[in-house]
């Protein structure tokens, strides 16, 4: 197993090497497009490269806002969620890291999220339901989890990395839309025209889908990580156990959470979209079977 300088340094790694092959994903992917589209490639290349690099941009330094504004989370202090504060200030102190912000959303749901750009601007983020339904050790399990990846830098890959799957559906859907509007076809005759059409309309539909699929791959990934993570903050695996435990058997889907936030959830949130089986659908789930994780973590008791 790595040790966290190791799981910081490769996912510090990862971050860069995931934007500039998006970015590089992207503009391949324009060219084409506008190929087929008929418009100036070089000038479509430009400003898809430009649009990716502000899309970018924003996911590194507002991610965090962007997404407790989505989840209509409030802010959190030591008066109000007592038990929350001083768990992740005392687990803070254990894991050499600074205090995160917290924040609560309302909500019987039981979960939690970690996001950021970095552990000096990192977000930890409960339901009120996960607060009112853990006990203390279970608690701390869970916030270990979350700290987990703060440290190993996976709000950051993850945010960014979102952001960018966005970007990728978004430049597929603006090239459909614009062949089923009229939009005048590709300059290019005979055969070569026909092949760059059939490469555009197959990168139009497959490129979010792969795009999506890396994203989740990493993210289930991250989960074991991040489990594993939080045995080496709290030093007791029954914590996280239980805590997995009491989430997996409620089966409340979160109104706060959707499809683009759910992947940063420690369990999926939205349980009843969670229905699918075998190995096809497991290849779109945000997260692994709790059932893998609990296993994994008794090993360690």
């Amino acid at each position: 197993m790595l040790n966290v300088y190791e799981a910081v340094a490769i996912n510090k790694r990862k971050t860069w090497i995931v934007m500039f092959l998006f970015v590089v994903f992207i503009a391949i992917a324009a060219y084409i497009f506008s190929r087929a589209m008929g418009v100036s490639g070089l000038g479509f290349v430009g400003w898809a490269l430009i649009i990716s690099g502000m899309i970018s941009f924003a996911s590194y330094w507002w991610s965090d806002k962007i997404i407790l504004s989505i989840s209509g989370a409030r802010p959190s202090s030591k008066k109000k969620d007592f038990l929350f504060y001083t768990a992740t200030e005392n687990l803070c102190l254990a894991a050499n890291l600074p205090m995160p912000g917290l924040y609560v959303i309302k909500d019987t749901a039981m979960n939690a999220f970690a996001t950021g750009r970095d552990p000096k601007h990192a977000v930890v983020c409960a339901t009120t339901g996960l607060l009112s339904k853990l006990n203390r050790t279970e608690l701390e399990g869970v916030i270990g989890h979350e700290l987990s990846h703060v440290k190993n830098y996976d709000i950051r890959l993850m945010s960014i990395v979102t952001i960018l799957v966005g970007m990728v559906t978004l430049l597929a859907d603006f090239f459909i839309r614009s062949s089923m509007f009229g939009r005048r076809g590709s300059k290019d005759s005979g055969q070569l025209g026909a092949v760059i059409m059939v490469l555009a309309f197959a990168l139009a539909l497959l490129s979010p889908i792969i795009a999506k699929l890396i994203q989740l791959a990493i993210s289930r990934r991250a989960e074991f990580s991040a489990d594993a993570g939080s045995v080496m903050i709290t030093r007791q695996p029954s914590g996280l156990i239980g805590a997995l435990k009491k989430l997996s058997a409620d089966r409340e889907p979160l109104e706060a959470a959707n499809k683009a936030t759910a992947h940063l959830y420690i369990v999926n949130p939205l349980r009843n979209l969670h229905s699918g089986v075998g190995w096809f659908a497991k290849m779109f789930n945000t997260h692994p079977p709790v059932g893998q994780r609990i296993n994994a973590l008794e090993k360690m008791m």
